[in-house]
């Protein structure tokens, strides 16, 4: 199993301290993180792509191509790719740059995202939320296939015959990015592409029939064994309750800043309590507890990947470095080794 982390560079006031964070500094902070990843490891991490002012990170290919020059094996891929308010031609220029700057370690996570700002931003209606993501991941998918690309759709302009340059090192790993929706895990299986589930709430198993979906979709459409990942909310530290507590504040604080946005109910120290039981979405403890709670989820989905978001809220620099740390040393080379002696039982 691949292991890595993934953040969206969070930007709200430190709950601690109510010290507002610079994003000069956030996103320093940021490239060492994921220097470190690299040290101690790690395969994957990923930068996810928001317009809001609580995040540091619009253009996340940006970010990557400057931790390609400090880094030498990790894979760096976008955590998502809003590709709905995105063009495509873009994308893929911008990542097969980076996948030359980094001997091959590029990929696109591409997804509809979260949030909502980057389509009136880019001038998209958002009554063509569905149909903007199908289209603009059909054209992705010709130029990754193609160096001369004819198409043509409703929402940009059509391509005859046009080349798209630079041509990548190797062929551009292509994930979707599926949330909570059965539709988006057949389409990615029916594509051919592999899948990343995002698990954020309720219970992991719930989330099982999306898999089935996803590798239904695949083998309907005569495609092979297709990679899953699992992206959670995850924090580590020496102790269960050391984690637990250092990672409340912020969790809480941007959770519940979200919720008044959307309606949710306020988050509460015993919903995260129970969130971080084995059964719970959170993936927070010590290294024994992570190492267990990603066995127990592979029992589950059998998947290939699993990225930690660390930084939930405004997590102090040093606590997220000594996380990445804990992972990349301890729980990594643990998980691992357990997944060995299941394949050589099995």
């Amino acid at each position: 199993m691949e292991l890595g982390v993934y953040t969206f560079a969070e930007l709200r006031q430190d709950p601690r301290n109510g010290a507002a964070i610079d994003p000069g500094q956030r996103l320093r902070d940021l490239l060492e993180e994921i220097e470190l990843a690299d040290q101690v490891g790690l395969d994957v991490f990923g930068v996810g792509e928001h317009h809001r002012p609580d995040f540091a990170v619009s253009a996340p290919a940006v970010v990557l191509v400057a931790a390609a020059e400090r880094t030498k094996t990790i894979r760096l891929t976008s955590a998502v790719t809003v590709l709905s308010s995105d063009d495509p031609v873009r994308v893929f220029q911008e990542f097969a740059t980076l996948d030359l700057l980094s001997g091959g370690r590029a990929e696109i996570m591409a997804g509809r995202g979260s949030f909502i700002e980057s389509f009136p931003l880019f001038g998209y209606d958002l009554n063509d939320y569905d149909e903007l993501f199908v289209e603009k991941l059909e054209l992705l998918l010709k130029l990754r296939a193609s160096e001369r690309v004819t198409w043509s759709g409703t929402h940009r302009a059509p391509l005859d015959d046009l080349g798209v340059y630079p041509r990548p090192d190797g062929e551009l790993p292509i994930w979707v990015a599926v949330g909570g929706s059965p539709e988006s895990a057949a389409r990615a299986g029916t594509l051919g592409l592999p899948m990343a589930l995002a698990i954020i709430g309720g219970r992991p198993e719930r989330f099982a029939p999306f898999v089935e979906v996803f590798r239904d979709a695949a083998r309907q459409a005569g495609h092979g064994p297709l990679s899953v990942g699992i992206n959670s909310h995850a924090y580590i530290a020496e102790t269960r309750e050391q984690a637990a507590e250092e990672f409340f504040p912020s969790y809480a604080a941007m959770m519940n800043a979200i919720g008044r946005e959307r309606g949710w109910s306020e988050v509460r120290r015993p919903d995260v309590d129970a969130l971080r039981t084995l059964h719970g979405a959170l993936v927070v403890g010590s290294v024994e507890d992570v190492v267990e709670k990603i066995l127990f989820q592979h029992e589950i989905f059998g998947h290939d990947r699993f990225l930690a978001q660390m930084s939930v809220g405004t997590m102090p620099h040093a606590k997220v470095m000594r996380a990445i740390e804990l992972l990349g040393t301890e729980v990594a080379p643990r998980v691992r080794e357990a997944l060995a002696a299941r394949a050589s039982a099995g």
